[in-house]
């Protein structure tokens, strides 16, 4: 029996990026057929976006399946902020991929109220409706940042706690499994600086580059939902999951992207709250990670949760991992870049698009 046949699922904050490409796949069929889709969120223009889209489209391509996308799938406008509403979308649910988040780091600095309202109640009334109305949902994927991990800005200080909240969860509603995936930023999703560089390249530069020694993973959205997918078939209660992916100089991303244009790079400085290398895994969480089918696992932190074999707990990682760790070559980026569509000369498409 595949993942999720017959499974009836929730996605909060189901029309942003993430939950726009999860739906997709969700509908494919490839991960098994579900019962029910819900797509929950307060943005009423993007459900009804998607909901034109899938009701034009007409015929299957090679790995989408649209076929009783009607009967499958329901939106419901509100918020995870609003226990009322949040209750309502949980009812007959059996898994939940908890995506509704701030996420944008200037946002979050100048609203920062704002941002615990979404990144930490939002998580808190979840698990607080699972608890006290004794919900049967079999699973809650939480979605976390690298930005949890060492917090210096008010998005990753929120994620954090959200990343404790969820594997407390456990405790609070035991027969629900909490489980979590934490990633960096997504290569060429809507904001990022693959669409960045594109523009300035078309405006005849010069690129930005805030640091020359800054290094990022090179995550496509295509992965960050393959990681998750893995978290739900394989974690155990309160594991965070964390995808094992290239990583690069910025500077070699933009020298890629320019080829043998006479485009000049400036660097502008660091940005407040902006880090030089993405950390997924901590000084401290090394000592409690470890190798899973290619994944790295950080056990729970707290020990009533931990279910880690022997076999597990000796090959933990022991260290810090970050985008500085196992750079590609300037080649290899560019190679990269080419190989996923991301060359200026090729047709770049937004990673977050309805029609990815």
């Amino acid at each position: 029996m595949a993942l999720l046949d017959g499974k009836r699922i929730l996605i909060t904050g189901g029309t942003g990026s993430l939950g726009k490409v999860l739906l997709r796949r969700l509908l494919g069929g490839r991960h098994g057929d579900p019962a029910r889709i819900v797509i929950f969120s307060r943005d009423e223009a993007k459900q009804h976006d998607i909901r034109v889209y899938y009701l034009h489209r007409r015929a299957a391509t090679d790995e989408i399946i649209y076929r009783n996308f009607r009967e499958k799938l329901e939106f419901r406008i509100g918020d995870v902020r609003d226990y009322g509403s949040l209750c309502g979308a949980l009812h007959d649910i059996d898994i939940v991929f908890a995506a509704a988040a701030l996420k944008q780091v200037p946002t979050c600095e100048y609203f920062p109220t704002e941002a615990v309202q979404t990144n930490v109640i939002g998580p808190a009334n979840l698990v607080r409706a699972i608890r006290d109305l004794r919900l049967p949902v079999e699973c809650v994927m939480g979605i976390s940042t690298d930005k949890a991990v060492k917090p210096v800005n008010v998005m990753g200080m929120t994620k954090s706690l959200q990343e404790r909240i969820y594997a407390q969860g456990n405790l609070e509603a035991p027969d629900t499994r909490f489980v979590l995936s934490r990633y960096g930023n997504v290569l060429a999703s809507r904001g990022s600086v693959i669409p960045l560089f594109h523009d300035q390249i078309r405006n005849g530069g010069p690129l930005t580059i805030t640091s020359p020694e800054m290094t990022r993973f090179l995550l496509s959205l295509e992965e960050a939902v393959d990681l998750i997918l893995r978290a739900v078939a394989t974690g155990k209660r309160g594991e965070t999951y964390i995808p094992r992916v290239p990583a690069a100089r910025m500077t070699d991303v933009a020298s890629a992207l320019i080829g043998d244009r006479p485009i000049q790079t400036v660097v502008t400085g660091v940005r407040p709250g902006e880090k030089l290398h993405e950390s997924l895994v901590s000084e401290e969480e090394g000592w409690r990670t470890f190798e899973r089918d290619g994944d790295y696992v950080v056990a729970p932190i707290l020990p009533e949760l931990r279910e880690e074999s022997s076999q597990e707990l000796g090959a933990c990682l022991r260290r810090e991992y970050t985008s500085a760790d196992d750079l590609m070559s300037a080649q290899q980026v560019s190679d990269l870049l080419r190989r996923r569509g991301l060359m200026p000369d090729q047709d770049l498409r937004f990673e977050d698009e309805v029609l990815v």
